[in-house]
């Protein structure tokens, strides 16, 4: 079992940079941060830049895998986001996870102007946002005209340090996305459902996992080849309420067959609110025990 850390990017670098240090030092497994030009109700406050943090994050850091929870079309062309995830995943070494997600509703799909798209015209755009980025990384120089998308001549050299490139976490919930992770993931992120009761919430999870085994099964494809990543704190219980409820959910994940679980950083309040210290208790007393469960 692998252990991550969500830091939202929602403070100056000068106090945000101690927590992906900490991270780093404390041997969580990967960290990540939002990839929204504003999240919810946190837009009325600061918010930084994903792939910036992120950069910023790999010069204070040595051995934790970096990524994106998750990357979407909502504002982003696979072209120039091809750019800055290679020199992303220069600058940290090849310790970058590339979290990709059809992108929902919300500040992020109005922002810019554009019409807020059904979920099905959401998926067409992820499936053809995620072929031609994976493309266009795998391969110097990709023209393409589709319905979402057109590239002429995109360049990629020198390429990604991680071969043939990085790998993609495909957030899936539903049956055409999971086929998205079947077919390109390295891995499948889930965030189970929006639910009230805690139990109902696991039981729509492992329904999930169950699902993703099927879509596995019918793309021939080797269950094993493919790590399943939980977001713990979509339940409806944040994880970190306590050190004791934290290893009961991880315990809980990994009976359901996933092989990486991914928390947040407590906030002050609003979303992730919590307690610090717990935090700091799971990261010196519980991880190193948990990552072996």
């Amino acid at each position: 079992m692998r252990i991550g850390i969500v830091i939202l990017p929602d403070q100056r670098w000068s106090d945000s940079q101690r927590r992906w240090r900490q991270a780093d030092e404390w041997g969580f497994d990967h960290a990540w941060t939002y990839d929204h030009l504003g999240w919810r109700d946190l837009v009325d406050g600061p918010w930084f830049d994903s792939v910036t943090t992120l950069t910023a994050a790999a010069t204070v850091t040595s051995r934790i895998r970096l990524g994106t929870l998750v990357a979407s079309p909502n504002f982003r062309h696979p072209a120039a986001f091809a750019r800055q995830v290679t020199a992303l995943d220069d600058v940290s070494g090849g310790r970058l996870l590339l979290g990709l997600g059809a992108g929902g509703i919300g500040f992020d799909s109005a922002v810019l102007g554009g019409e807020t798209l059904p979920p099905r015209q959401r998926v067409d755009r992820f499936a053809e946002f995620t072929e031609l980025l994976d493309l266009i990384l795998r391969e110097d120089g990709t023209t393409w005209r589709g319905e979402w998308f057109s590239a002429v001549d995109a360049r990629s050299d020198p390429g990604c340090v991680q071969t043939p490139r990085v790998p993609f976490v495909v957030a899936a919930n539903g049956p055409r996305s999971m086929r998205l992770a079947a077919r390109f993931g390295q891995g499948w992120v889930t965030t189970g459902p929006t639910v009230e009761d805690l139990e109902n919430w696991w039981a729509e999870v492992a329904g999930a996992a169950a699902r993703m085994d099927a879509t596995l099964a019918a793309a021939g494809r080797d269950p094993g080849t493919l790590d399943r990543y939980l977001s713990l704190d979509s339940a409806p219980v944040f994880s970190l309420s306590s050190a004791e409820f934290f290893a009961d959910q991880v315990g809980r994940a990994a009976a359901l067959g996933f092989t990486d679980v991914v928390t947040h950083w407590p906030r002050d309040s609003s979303w992730y609110a919590g307690d610090e210290a717990v935090l700091v208790d799971v990261a010196t007393r519980l991880l190193p025990e948990l990552r072996r469960a």
